[in-house]
């Protein structure tokens, strides 16, 4: 089995403190690792429904088409 989705905390740290409009804004680490977590979560979830909608289509690889297939009713189901 694969690990899955993984990203850094001092990354997502990093780039939301990019769209805060007041610099002095600052995000905590509880805060940021529970975001890292639902973005662990997401990409994993977009994973494993972009395969299946391969399958149904019987391809021998995942392509773009298949994410585009699969994001509308995942951001519905964010």
């Amino acid at each position: 089995m694969t690990e899955g989705a993984s990203f850094k905390q001092r990354t997502i740290q990093l780039i939301l403190q990019e769209f805060f409009k007041d610099e002095k804004t600052k995000i905590t680490a509880d805060a940021a690792a529970l975001i890292v977590e639902v973005m662990n979560i997401f990409v994993s979830e977009a994973g494993c429904r972009a395969i299946k909608e391969a399958k149904i289509d019987h391809s021998d690889g995942v392509t773009i088409e298949h994410f585009e297939k699969i994001l509308p009713q995942l951001l519905l189901d964010l």
